[in-house]
């Protein structure tokens, strides 16, 4: 699982690629060009992980609960490998937030609701927070717990609350236009402002589709604003 990285200071970075892409995704679409100047002032240091979800979701040829097991085994590379080797290669101190856009929006936003003690939070673009929207009508236990949408209603425990809330960068962006779904972000963001949880809902307008163009102006404007 190779992980390209940018940048030598600032907070740390993590981004998730989009459905079947792998970790140089976001350099190859230009990407990484929008927030050069943010990765050369050192503010942010970008590392970009590959993703498993030709061998989980995008893949038909294995039985749905296979699919799952793999999703799973992607968290636990993040959380066991790819956060010690962040912290090692920048401090122990250094805030992770995650981000991604597409189904790296919902991998991104998963990740830091399920370990908001690992991660600080994140920054999903054009997501969908129902793991049920690529899981084509399977679900189980593991599918529950790795869809937000499903699992945030119920989360009780108070200390995770607590780790999540005290998170400012919860950032949920989406366009209006082609293939966009800002209704999803808008019901996961009730969800969220029932438990007490802060948040930016942010749906930008008509002419913004759920392509590359937007999401190389939402990231570098967030990073510039909110960061």
């Amino acid at each position: 699982m190779p992980i390209a990285s940018y940048g030598h200071y600032g907070f740390a970075l993590l981004l998730v690629p989009t459905a079947a892409a792998d970790y140089l995704e976001y350099e190859r679409f230009q990407l990484m060009d929008s927030i050069a100047p943010f990765i050369e002032q050192g503010k942010v240091k970008v590392y970009s992980i590959n993703s498993i979800n030709n061998e989980s979701w995008m893949n038909d040829h294995v039985d749905p609960r296979h699919k799952v097991i793999r999703h799973n085994q992607f968290n636990d590379y993040v959380f066991n490998e790819v956060i010690p080797y962040i912290r090692n290669s920048t401090s122990w101190d250094t805030p992770i937030i995650t981000s991604g856009a597409s189904f790296g929006a919902l991998h991104s936003a998963n990740l830091f609701f399920k370990r908001p003690d690992l991660i600080n939070g994140c920054i999903a673009m054009s997501g969908v927070y129902e793991l049920t929207e690529y899981s084509k009508g399977y679900f189980d236990e593991d599918v529950y717990y790795n869809s937000p949408m499903h699992y945030m209603p119920n989360l009780s425990d108070h200390n995770v609350l607590e780790q999540i809330r005290r998170s400012s960068h919860i950032h949920l962006l989406s366009g209006s236009g082609d293939h966009e779904d800002p209704e999803n972000a808008r019901r996961f963001g009730g969800i969220l402002y029932g438990k007490g949880i802060w948040y930016e809902l942010d749906i930008w307008g008509q002419e913004w589709k759920h392509d590359w163009p937007t999401w190389r102006a939402m990231l570098p404007h967030y990073l510039g604003s909110r960061f």
